[in-house]
């Protein structure tokens, strides 16, 4: 196990999750040259597989992705990681009916509109 004093001068660790590889990676190299340690995957299986073995500090997913959404792998990650903080991002509408169904079930997630901008998706993580 870690040394807990040697691991709060470390990087916060975000996990970016997007099926689009071009965006995922994109966010990661940018967070990565903000002073974050960023790893991307490209489904919200691989984000659920990643919550296991990085233990990000948080977790920046699309939330419409083939296979697993990102409210769906976002789920696991706070019952898993109950403080990694949670952003999620979409370019299409039919995110507020997935958002309305994580609200009923107890989830509340922020949401950000696609395209994020770098410096509006920093402000969020760093405040």
């Amino acid at each position: 196990m870690a040394d807990p004093a040697s691991s709060t001068n470390a990087k916060p660790r975000v996990l970016v999750a997007d099926d689009e590889q071009v965006i995922a990676n994109t966010l990661a190299i940018i967070l990565n040259q903000a002073g974050f340690d960023a790893r991307a995957v490209y489904s919200g299986e691989k984000a659920v597989e990643a919550i296991d073995s990085f233990q990000p500090d948080m977790l920046i997913s699309d939330v419409i992705m083939t296979g697993m959404t990102g409210i769906e792998a976002a789920i696991i990650a706070r019952t898993k990681l109950p403080k990694c903080k949670i952003l999620l991002f979409s370019g299409q509408a039919s995110t507020a009916d997935l958002l309305e169904k994580a609200r009923a079930q107890g989830h509340e997630f922020e949401i950000l509109a696609k395209p994020v901008h770098p410096t509006d998706l920093l402000a969020k993580l760093r405040g």
